[in-house]
């Protein structure tokens, strides 16, 4: 570990968003899967040291200053770390911190203190901990809302308006009444927030440190992932940023979207809960000894690599027709499956086997693109400006007949999904696809290319998404979907698949965002 160059270059990690397309619910409980994808919308996380220079003096210091900025809530954290217990204390007002962010610094230098065995790898990390930890947070804006600032400014609700945000713009939160005591949370589009945010937090901080590697985009392959061990310390990134997020938001959740952060798009085991059991712990524990116990645990979650098919594209959408609760509709769902065993036990299952079954179909479209792609890429491209109903009579010869047979068998499947969800939620009392919901997907499932179309995750009315055939980035003020979606008051979103995980960046956003920006300006 070159000390020295480690307090001269920051460290910037970041994680991606997330989509989940089959699992709501099920993911909740081993063995049920989740089909899970990535997202071009990251978390970004710098880190560099507050001072320069150790002062002489440092030797009999007890705490080091750490500071976590947040330029668009334009809020900044400062505190003090206990070199001894790994603990902070909040020395600025806690209306400005943010825990998820705490529970990561707290774990990854816990985390350190055990796996830096290597003596130099652990004087470098003692040491840079003396520098104190400058954390700097950025979210794309794909994982907030600016319908109201686009509805204010007076502008369409496009894609076009979207893009013409600046990169990392402000975020405002949402109003609530004043007679209601709560804080006003920030309007957010549901892509899995805080778990991109703690994965790279915790990524950023395990690199600087020296306890994991963490490649770059051009070097994370999707292919390698395994969760089950891994050369740059993955796994570790991994375990602890689960450990944080869990401890942060109080409860032990499934943990698809912090995976989903940390590996990229994925069908998603979720782990055994007791795995966290020794962060109850806590109140008399040294938290060393907690991430000890935890990291030596043998984790059992379930990863394999997944993505869509080539040339198919995931679009989202934006009703903005109020928020859902995810926490109050999954505890009325369980409410259901305790008071209806057999019939909630008979639509699980049903639901279980349409989520298999769709997942196997997008398999084999990915299989048909591989060993025929010439004739799949013609099927795409024909059925593109169609709907459905017209793809299996413009294609005559038999290798896209049955390209398109298998398209309209993973529509329909998904559309088996829905109706089951449905019944799910009339069951529980909970509007997993409410009525509104439906129409918009009803006709986004007539448009012209489009595959499929549902509600994401725990459903509700934050989000829709549709799967087309083609591109999403090519003519999208043309395409009909787009006008489709505008018409009915949906904001369509510019967040597209990546299935990368957590990755190293090659400096700050920010300075691409603009050198991005500079480069595109055509000068006459």
């Amino acid at each position: 570990m070159n000390y020295n160059l480690l307090i001269t270059i920051p460290r910037v990690a970041s994680a991606p968003g997330k989509v989940l397309i089959t699992g709501g619910y099920l993911v909740l409980e081993r063995p049920n899967a989740g089909v899970v994808l990535s997202t071009t919308a990251r978390f970004y996380a710098i880190v560099r040291p507050i001072l320069d220079q150790i002062p002489p003096d440092s030797w009999a210091w007890a705490w080091a200053d750490v500071k976590v900025t947040s330029p668009q809530l334009a809020r900044e954290a400062t505190y003090k770390l206990s070199l001894k217990n790994s603990t902070l204390q909040c020395t600025s007002s806690r209306e400005v911190t943010n825990a998820f962010v705490e529970e990561a610094i707290q774990y990854c230098v816990a985390a350190c203190k055990v796996v830096l065995v290597d003596r130099d790898k652990n004087d470098a990390f003692n040491k840079l901990l003396l520098h104190g930890l400058d954390i700097t947070i950025l979210g794309s804006n794909d994982f907030y809302s600016y319908r109201n600032q686009l509805e204010e400014a007076g502008v369409g609700l496009t894609p076009d308006s979207l893009s013409s945000l600046p990169p990392f713009s402000p975020i405002t939160l949402n109003t609530v009444s004043a007679l209601s005591g709560s804080t006003p949370e920030v309007a957010k589009t549901g892509l899995g927030s805080s778990a991109a945010m703690t994965t790279c937090v915790v990524a950023s901080l395990l690199h600087y440190f020296g306890a994991v590697n963490i490649p770059f985009k051009e070097s994370n392959n999707n292919d390698n992932l395994n969760g089950n061990g891994n050369d740059c310390g993955i796994d570790l990134v991994h375990v602890i940023a689960q450990s944080a997020h869990c401890i942060a938001q109080g409860k032990i959740g499934s943990g698809f979207d912090v995976s989903s952060a940390v590996f990229g798009s994925q069908k998603y085991v979720r782990f055994s809960p007791h795995l966290l059991s020794p962060s109850k712990d806590s109140s008399w524990r040294p938290l060393p000894e907690i991430v000890s116990d935890i990291i030596k645990q043998k984790w059992d979650h379930e990863i394999t690599p997944f993505s869509l098919p080539p040339l198919l594209s995931l679009i989202l959408g934006e009703p903005g027709t109020g928020g859902s609760s995810t926490p109050s509709m999954v505890g009325s769902v369980k409410n259901w499956q305790k008071s209806d065993p057999i019939n909630s036990q008979i639509i699980c299952q049903k639901l279980a086997d349409s989520n298999s079954l769709l997942e196997s179909h997008l398999k084999n479209l990915t299989k048909v693109s591989e060993s025929h792609f010439d004739s799949y890429k013609s099927v795409i491209t024909t059925c593109s400006s169609h709907p459905y109903h017209k793809w299996m009579e413009l294609i005559s010869d038999q290798i896209g007949e049955s390209i398109v047979k298998l398209l309209l068998e993973t529509r329909n499947t998904f559309i088996q999904i829905r109706q089951l969800l449905r019944g799910m939620g009339n069951s529980a009392g909970v509007p997993i696809e409410p009525e509104s919901q439906t129409q918009i997907l009803d006709l986004t499932m007539e448009t012209e290319g489009v595959l499929l179309a549902g509600v994401p995750g725990a459903g509700g009315y934050d989000a829709v998404f549709a799967v087309i055939l083609g591109d999403a980035n090519h003519n999208h003020n043309n395409n009909k979907l787009i006008n489709v979606w505008v018409s009915r008051g949906v904001l369509p979103l510019l967040v597209r698949e990546d299935p990368n995980g957590v990755c190293l960046e090659n400096g700050d956003p920010r300075t691409r965002a603009v050198s991005s920006a500079i480069s595109s300006i055509q000068i006459n």
